[in-house]
């Protein structure tokens, strides 16, 4: 694609996905809506403009994909298809719940040894009751996912990395990690994700926790080629992650996200040792002429 082609496509991409979140939230934003604590969950106002918002990325993505690059089917051009063949499908869809699940468990680990987190312990007459729950929310949230991972696994990153050189792909990683992050502005000044925290707090460390796990996310895509595993790992972190905080904490005690789970300092430290390793072991890299690496082993093996 022509280099003007590709800056215009980037600006229409972002510009849509940034006016669609502002858009959504602009009732919450009028109605001077403000999260307090990390316990509260949404009401109906609130869940309906946060679906709102993450559809507009994916819209973003197809509007560009059909009308500006006009470059093949908005399938191809976004990942949007299964690994194959099956077994790689559902090993790499195994893998997006299962390494989500252990960085949270290794941040609130860490943060209960530093003594910020309130762990209760296990209560193994709660747990299954409660990890069903977790599935099915999870379920249920899927598509909203894609919505998000759609805009920025399956369209953004892919026209940032470019040809794949070093310099490339450490711009694509963090020039899209940030923008993931400001792009939860909105949310961000209205307590969101670091509730009773002000902007210039909240705003860095959603840049830090972006920044670190995109990486992550972009793994998942490029070891099966595909973005459902990225949407799964994505839709973990946000619904079956989070709930884990609350889980296994003490009810009666105060919950800051600053300094527990993969948004506060110990999931920034977890997630950096693994980025750490993904990039060491030339997992973050996509493969030229091929699928990644990673990709043509589980073939090999399966």
């Amino acid at each position: 694609m022509p280099p003007r082609s590709r800056r215009r496509g980037l600006l229409v991409y972002l510009g849509v996905a940034y006016a669609g979140m502002w858009a959504a939230m602009a009732p919450l934003l009028a109605g001077g809506f403000q999260r307090g604590d990390a316990r509260q969950d949404p009401g109906a106002l609130e869940q309906a403009c946060i679906a709102a918002a993450m559809f507009a990325p994916a819209l973003a993505a197809i509007l560009v994909v059909r009308w500006v690059e006009r470059g093949g089917r908005v399938r191809d051009a976004l990942a949007l298809r299964w690994p194959r063949p099956w077994g790689r499908a559902v090993r790499a869809c195994l893998m997006a719940l299962a390494v989500p699940a252990g960085l949270t468990a290794a941040a609130l680990a860490l943060s209960t040894l530093a003594g910020r987190y309130p762990f209760d312990g296990l209560h193994g007459d709660e747990l299954g009751t409660w990890a069903g729950a977790a599935a099915l929310d999870l379920l249920l949230s899927l598509p909203l996912f894609f919505g998000e991972e759609l805009g920025w696994q399956g369209y953004l990153f892919p026209r940032l990395a470019g040809d794949g050189g070093r310099a490339a792909l450490v711009r694509a990683y963090v020039v899209t990690g940030a923008a993931f992050a400001l792009w939860h502005l909105p949310t961000l000044l209205m307590g969101g994700q670091y509730p009773g925290r002000p902007w210039y707090v909240s705003v860095p460390a959603m840049l830090v926790s972006c920044v670190l796990v995109l990486p992550v996310f972009t793994w998942l895509r490029l070891r099966s080629g595909s973005v459902v595993p990225a949407v799964i790992g994505h839709a973990f972190m946000s619904t079956a992650s989070v709930g884990m905080i609350k889980e296994f904490a003490d009810p009666r005690a105060a919950l800051d996200p600053l300094h527990m789970g993969i948004a506060g300092w110990p999931g920034w430290i977890v997630l950096g040792a693994f980025v750490a390793f993904l990039a060491l072991t030339g997992r973050l890299r996509p493969a030229v002429g091929g699928p990644p690496v990673e990709a043509r082993r589980l073939t090999a093996s399966g």
